[in-house]
C-alpha cells in the first residue's frame, strides 16, 4: 500500500506525506512546526513515524517549519546541495552599514595597519630571552603548554550553541536531480522543474508496484517533466491561477510577471493543455494543487481539468481532487 496525504497546498504553505507500508516521508515543511504537527494529527498521520523530510526548493512556503520540525523529530533532511546553501543564506542575518560607519571602519583598518608596521620596526629588546624560555619550556615537556592553550569548551555548551543556530539540522542528505535514491522502501526519482529557485525539483515515488508524483511550482511543462509523469497512479499537479483573474487581480505588475514567466507557476489553462495533449491517463487520482487564493477559484481549476480529460472518462467526477490551503486532504491510499 502507498498513501498520499496533502497537509496543505498553496502560496501560504505546502506539505505532503508520502507513505508506504514501512516508510513515511514528509515532502516540504511550508507551515510552522506547530501547524504541521496539528495537520498530521488531523489527517491521521503520526509525526513520530516520519523517517525523513524531503525538500523541493527553498522558498518560504515550502520550508517555513523545516528547521524546527527536523530538530524536534530528530530526523534527516534530504535536499540538493544548492537548495541547502540557499536555505542557509536565507536564514543567516545580513549585516549592513551606513556610509559613515564604512568610513569609520576604513579608518580603523588604516590605524591597525599603522600600529602593526610600527610594532614591526620597533627595537625587539628581550626577544632572545623570550625565545630561549620558549625553547626550554618545549624541551622540558608539556609543562606550561596549558597556560597558552585555549580552554576547551564543555561539550554541553557546544551542543547548545550548535542547536541555537536556526540552520542546524540533525542530519543532511544530498541528492541530485535525475539520480534515483531511496528512503526506506520508497524509491525516489527527482526531476528538475522550471522555477525561480536555486535547484527546484519534483519527485516520483515508487513502492510496492505503486507510483506517485508531485509536480508543483513550475512555469511550464518541459519535456523532462512530461516524461517523468508517465505511468503515475496518483498525481499532485499544480493548477495555480486563472489567467484573467491574475491579470485583473491585486498583485503588483512585477509579481504578475513573475507568476506568468517560464519560472513561475502553471495556470489552469497550461495544466489543462498538458492533461489534454501529453498526459497518458494512467492515474487513478489527479490532485490539483497550489491553487492561488487571490487569482483562482476551485471550480475554475476543476472545470478546466475536467474539460481536458473528456477522453479519459475514468478520471472524471471524484477522481479529480482539489488540495486546500487551510485543511488537509483526505488521505489517498492505493
Amino acid at each position: 500500500m502507498m498513501r498520499m496525504t496533502v497537509l496543505a497546498s498553496g502560496s501560504k504553505g505546502n506539505s505532503t506525506v508520502i507513505s508506504s507500508s514501512r516508510t513515511r516521508v514528509l515532502v516540504d515543511a511550508g507551515l510552522s512546526c506547530r501547524e504541521l504537527l496539528k495537520r498530521m494529527l488531523l489527517a491521521g498521520e503520526d509525526p513520530a513515524a516520519l523517517d525523513a523530510i524531503l525538500i523541493t526548493h527553498e522558498h518560504q512556503d515550502h520550508v517555513a517549519g523545516l528547521g524546527v520540525l527536523a530538530r524536534k523529530l530528530d530526523i534527516p533532511v534530504y535536499l540538493t546541495e544548492p537548495t541547502h546553501r540557499a536555505w542557509v543564506r536565507m536564514l543567516t542575518p545580513r549585516t549592513t552599514m551606513s556610509y559613515a560607519q564604512w568610513l569609520d571602519h576604513v579608518q580603523q583598518e588604516k590605524e591597525a595597519r599603522a600600529n602593526a608596521v610600527a610594532s614591526a620596526t620597533a627595537p625587539q629588546s628581550g626577544i632572545c630571552d623570550s625565545m630561549s624560555a620558549a625553547v626550554e619550556s618545549a624541551s622540558s615537556g608539556t609543562e606550561g603548554a596549558s597556560d597558552c592553550a585555549e580552554p576547551e569548551e564543555p561539550e554541553s555548551v557546544q551542543k547548545i550553541s550548535v542547536k541555537a543556530d536556526p540552520t542546524y539540522l540533525p542530519a543532511v542528505e544530498y541528492f541530485r536531480s535525475g539520480r534515483q535514491f531511496s528512503i526506506g522502501d520508497i524509491e525516489i526519482t527527482p526531476f528538475t522543474i522550471p522555477h525561480d529557485a536555486a535547484d527546484p525539483c519534483g519527485f516520483v515515488f515508487a513502492s510496492e508496484g505503486i507510483r506517485m508524483a508531485l509536480a508543483t511550482d513550475l512555469g511550464y511543462m518541459p519535456p523532462n517533466v512530461k516524461a517523468a509523469l508517465k505511468r503515475i497512479d496518483v498525481l499532485l499537479l499544480e493548477s495555480n491561477h486563472d489567467l484573467e483573474m491574475l491579470k485583473d487581480g491585486p498583485y503588483p505588475w512585477s509579481v504578475k510577471q513573475r507568476v506568468l514567466s517560464r519560472v513561475g507557476h502553471l495556470s489552469n489553462m497550461a495544466t489543462a493543455e498538458f492533461l489534454e495533449r501529453d498526459y497518458d491517463g494512467n492515474a487513478t487520482y489527479i490532485v490539483l494543487g497550489h491553487l492561488s487564493e487571490s487569482n483562482n477559484a476551485p471550480e475554475l481549476a476543476r472545470l478546466a481539468a475536467e474539460q481536458a480529460l473528456v477522453h479519459h472518462p475514468a478520471l472524471l467526477g471524484n477522481r479529480i481532487l482539489l488540495a486546500e490551503q487551510t485543511a488537509p486532504l483526505v488521505p489517498i491510499s492505493l
